[in-house]
């Protein structure tokens, strides 16, 4: 699985484990996400204002495939989207703030205290705009995927998000 939903990660058989013993940090320089619009999906790209990395939250898994073989895993945590996510899509990466990283990754961290990172990233902190569908595919792996299109100057935090 790519994403595990934080609304009841603690509770559902195939993450219980992993959100209990197996978190890990997944650094990002941004993500993608797709806005549903007539005629089609608009992806975007979203990053940290003024550059740097994400560090969204993750669980991993090692199990065993068919035929044995051993297979190492990790999904995405997710969760309601902030402002300005909610003008693109209906859940968001969760990103941890640098002063709970430390504790994400603590063994004996309590339940509590882990569900309670599980919120929506400050909406101030992140910028989006659109970009080109040659996201679509995994094929394309190049700088031009990150670069904006079009007319529109970009949707960063207090815009107008309306398109």
């Amino acid at each position: 699985m790519i994403n595990a939903r934080a609304e009841g990660i603690e509770k559902k058989p195939s993450f219980h484990g992993p959100f209990k013993y197996r978190r890990c940090i997944i650094p990002a320089s941004g993500f993608y996400e797709w806005q549903k619009r007539a005629g089609g999906k608009q992806p975007y790209f979203i990053r940290p204002v003024g550059g740097g990395y994400f560090a969204l939250a993750g669980i991993w898994d090692h199990w065993q495939g068919m035929g044995r073989q051993e297979i190492e895993s990790f999904a995405i945590i997710t969760t309601t989207p902030n402002s300005m996510m909610a003008n693109i899509h209906d859940r968001m990466p969760v990103i941890l703030a640098e002063s709970d990283l430390a504790a994400w990754l603590d063994p004996k961290a309590g339940q509590g205290d882990l569900l309670a990172m599980l919120q929506p990233y400050p909406a101030e902190k992140m910028e989006a705009y659109p970009v080109s569908t040659l996201v679509n595919s995994p094929r394309n792996n190049g700088p031009e995927c990150v670069e904006m299109v079009g007319e529109q100057q970009g949707l960063f935090p207090g815009q107008d998000m309306e398109l």
